[in-house]
């Protein structure tokens, strides 16, 4: 088991002071700021099991942390130079025994994988049979990238097409980069993460991403770019991320705000400084200025001890305040003020301090509306408002449920520890695209968990989704077919109609002239077969069986 310690106030000065705990709203990868007393920062990987507050296991020590806290080390943990390099043993192991081989973990599109290393050598990874590792990644070059084994280990891009990065960094093609124990780095879609100790068990990988010093929060793997609007936007975060202007992220609930948000973060001048997140409606209003702007000893009861806000503990970096719209009037001064002089002062205290802190906000209010009646200060919109990100609903970008409902149905089976994870059948397929997703994202991944844990062979089917996707109304009838009742008056059918007729018969003619064969039909449609499969359910066309499951 692993050692556990604490955290716990003490009175002698600690050599490590754990700042702030980046906490994603899914997965279970998230990235800590350790602080040491030269004031040196460094980024350090860590996981989380279970709900946002449960244990944490960080440095190789098990300890609980709630989002945003400020902790030190207890002194009877192991005082080190550097954490990324602290490691504490599972077990205890024999006197003489050699230590467990070095392994790579591999987050792959179709899945975890952990591979033993050797000691020394050469391990090259590649798309090809020759590469030492194959990599199942259509966005992998056949020989992309070689790790060199060692007392240091490095990683060199070998001139890959879509190149090799280091904390979002590209590497420069054959010239060797230091590669520490937990460190990610990227090559096509497919993520690296070296562990100094390999994990005993399970032989599936999924468990050795979790025990293992996983990558960074950059991994982030719920991003998927699929529909052209959203590939505009990522194209505009790209470009705002390197500048300074403040950013307002607009979109209903649910929509994936936060993920935009570590986004801008990660792709900034600041992303090796903090990400620092506040939700202003979760808070009580008699706390979220203490939050924010911090307070002095003796403020108010209860402050024992003087204790720095968010706007401070994001210093150099990001402050994310994620439903914005609910700051209350007195608050919204309070920060109108911090955000035009760019100073600090805390609850109770009379000396201001300065800041340097990028704002990136979040409603999915009418701000505009909110302006107009009076309920938000215009001058502050005006302030948070350096640029305006809208991130469509999920019923807006349909082609993108078929991959991440496959995302969020794996990540839902390594949590639940089901291997391998279920597979989507069409007709379950068909009810998930058809449906509109008042709940957005997080509708969708609560489906697929539920799915997930109902699936007993191993295949989701339309039983295993709510009753009310599978409703009639839920997907349209099949044409051709009936109705229930006959309509008062002859209508011309629509132009909508038309079409649909007319792509029905399409899609029938090329199953025909490939002799049934989905895949091919699909190609010679000009559409992927996911939307095939899909239409096919909509028009309620017979899916052909044999030529597939050989190709």
């Amino acid at each position: 088991m692993c050692a556990r310690s604490t955290f716990r106030a003490v009175e002698r000065r600690p050599q490590v002071k754990l700042v702030h705990a980046e906490f994603p709203s899914e997965g279970l990868i998230f990235r800590v700021l350790v602080v040491f007393q030269n004031d040196r920062v460094s980024q350090a990987a860590a996981r989380r099991d279970g709900s946002r507050h449960g244990p944490v296991t960080c440095l190789g020590t098990a300890r609980t942390l709630p989002t945003g806290a400020w902790a030190t080390v207890s002194p009877s943990a192991p005082a080190v130079a550097d954490p990324l390099k602290q490691t504490t043993p599972r077990e205890p192991e024999p006197t003489g025994a050699d230590p467990p081989p070095r392994s790579l973990v591999l987050l792959t599109p179709k899945g975890p994988v952990c591979c033993p290393l050797p000691d020394r050598g050469r391990v090259t990874l590649g798309r090809a049979d020759a590469a030492d590792i194959t990599v199942d990644d259509d966005e992998v070059s056949r020989l992309h990238v070689a790790i060199d084994l060692g007392p240091m280990v490095t990683v060199t891009d070998l001139g890959s097409r879509n190149g090799t990065r280091v904390d979002g960094c590209a590497l420069s093609p054959h010239a060797p980069f230091p590669l520490a124990p937990g460190r990610a780095f990227e090559f096509g879609g497919t993520f690296g993460v070296m562990q100094a100790r390999r994990a005993p068990r399970p032989p599936d990988g999924v468990e050795s991403v979790r025990d293992g010093a996983p990558p960074a929060a950059g991994m982030r793997a719920s991003v998927v770019i699929a529909d052209p609007a959203m590939k505009s936007l990522h194209a505009m975060v790209e470009r705002v991320a390197r500048g300074e202007i403040n950013v307002l992220l607009l979109g209903e609930t649910g929509v994936g705000k936060e993920v935009f948000a570590e986004r801008v973060h990660q792709r900034s001048p600041r992303a090796g400084g903090p990400l620092v997140r506040l939700n202003c409606a979760a808070i009580a209003e008699s706390l979220l200025e203490s939050e924010l702007f911090g307070h002095e000893k003796g403020a108010f009861t209860g402050a024992a001890a003087a204790r720095p806000g968010l706007l401070e503990t994001a210093q150099r970096g990001t402050l994310f305040l994620d439903e914005i719209g609910e700051l209350p009037a007195g608050t919204q001064v309070k920060l109108l003020r911090v955000l035009e002089e760019r100073r600090v002062t805390p609850v109770g205290g009379r000396a201001s301090r300065p800041i340097d802190v990028r704002v990136v906000s979040a409603t999915h209010r009418d701000l505009e509306a909110d302006v107009r009646d009076g309920r938000f200060r215009m001058d502050l919109w005006f302030r948070l408002n350096g640029i305006s990100l809208v991130i469509p609903p999920l019923r807006e970008r349909h082609g993108e449920v078929p991959a991440l409902a496959e995302l969020f149905l794996a990540e839902a089976a390594a949590r639940s520890r089901i291997s391998p994870a279920p597979a989507l059948s069409a007709q379950a397929l068909a009810l998930l695209i058809a449906w509109r997703w008042p709940g957005n994202l997080r509708e969708l991944r609560n489906v697929m968990e539920r799915a997930a844990l109902l699936s007993t062979d191993g295949v989701i089917l339309p039983e295993h989704l709510p009753d009310v996707m599978r409703a009639p109304a839920s997907v349209p009838p099949p044409r051709g077919a009936a109705p229930s009742v006959p309509p008062a008056a002859p209508r011309e059918p629509s132009l909508r109609g038309e079409l649909e007729a007319q792509e029905r018969l399409r899609i029938v003619d090329a199953l025909a002239s490939c002799a049934g064969n989905q895949t091919r039909a699909a190609a010679a449609l000009g559409m992927p077969r996911r939307t095939l499969v899909f239409k096919l359910a909509r028009y309620g066309i017979a899916r052909p069986r044999g030529d597939d499951q050989k190709a």
